[in-house]
């Protein structure tokens, strides 16, 4: 079974971490894994839209799965590995209400036969990894005596396993709450890296700083950030020399953005829209001054029918 470098990671985030977001990142960092946002099973199979579209220069890049049949998981990871994605990932740990009624996400740590079966099938059609990404429990069913008897059942199948550092409430608290409300127990994840030497873990939930992700690797293989990379991404711009060690200074957040320019003019000639585009970079600025009139310009602007490269120029007129 082939692995991919799981070391750093930026989360599969629902409507945020989309291609355009994905580009943007790589721009910031070349050795960071990049994911999707979460897709169905079903959207790849009947949808209308081109769910796997990636751009080449987003490697390394993992789709992430939504789906509990293990036939149409199979189809899904095979299309995906033809279309050149480096990593499959199955949700198992996505509490909202739309992902419970479809069977999938975090509903399925109760279900690790399930699990175990739809990774076994998926593996049976690709040769790129499938890891998992799940939770540290769900509802009462949050002992580690749980998250072993799942790691347990499903390792046969897959070496990998990024952990959100959150047990699920898959009733009475919304995405967001599940994301805030149950305590963080990174400790639950480092046990299971030292009971479980041979298996890569990951650890995902909370993680703001360079010096969190250092803490982390002390006791695992890998660090997933979420919402502090996609509302702080020169955060990113760091990773490849502080993370990855690599001689190389992160870029210049100016600089960054006019990276994106012949991206951006690719895409608009596609028919993308500007605001589609540069809303993934508004946090870029973060604590230097013009940050605010820099978003506020792009969100009154990027949207305007024909708006272009140079609204961005001017927007960082505003950058001091």
């Amino acid at each position: 079974m082939k692995s991919t470098n799981n070391k750093f990671s930026v989360a599969p985030m629902l409507d945020w971490t989309d291609k355009h977001c994905r580009y943007f990142h790589r721009i910031l960092t070349k050795q960071t894994l990049l994911y999707t946002e979460m897709v169905t099973t079903g959207a790849i199979l009947f949808g209308k839209g081109n769910y796997l579209d990636f751009n080449v220069d987003e490697h390394p890049i993992a789709l992430q799965l939504g789906g509990s049949d293990p036939n149409a998981l199979a189809q899904c990871a095979k299309l995906a590995q033809n279309h050149g994605y480096n990593e499959v990932n199955l949700n198992v740990g996505c509490p909202s209400d739309r992902v419970q009624n479809g069977m999938f996400g975090a509903c399925l740590m109760g279900n690790a036969d399930l699990v175990a079966k739809c990774i076994e099938s998926m593996q049976e059609q690709i040769d790129i990894p499938v890891t998992v990404k799940t939770r540290i429990g769900i509802d009462d069913l949050d002992s580690y005596a749980f998250l072993c008897q799942f790691i347990e059942t499903v390792l046969p199948y897959t070496n990998t396993f990024i952990v959100h550092a959150r047990k699920a409430w898959l009733s009475g608290l919304s995405p967001k709450e599940n994301r805030e409300v149950p305590p963080l127990d990174y400790e639950r994840v480092y046990q299971l890296k030292r009971d479980y030497p041979n298996l890569t873990i990951a650890i995902n939930g909370g993680v703001k700083t360079i010096d969190e992700i250092k803490h982390h690797l002390n006791y695992v293989d890998g660090v997933m950030v979420g919402r502090e990379a996609y509302q702080n991404p020169m955060l990113l711009a760091q990773i490849d020399s502080q993370i990855f060690g690599l001689d190389t200074q992160p870029i210049d957040p100016i600089a960054a953005i006019r990276c994106l320019y012949p991206y951006i003019e690719q895409q608009l000639l596609q028919g993308a829209q500007l605001n589609h585009i540069m809303r993934h970079t508004l946090g870029i600025f973060n604590g230097q001054k013009g940050a605010k009139q820099w978003r506020r310009y792009l969100s009154e602007n990027a949207y305007k029918k024909g708006a272009g490269i140079e609204v961005v120029e001017h927007a960082l007129n505003f950058i001091q």
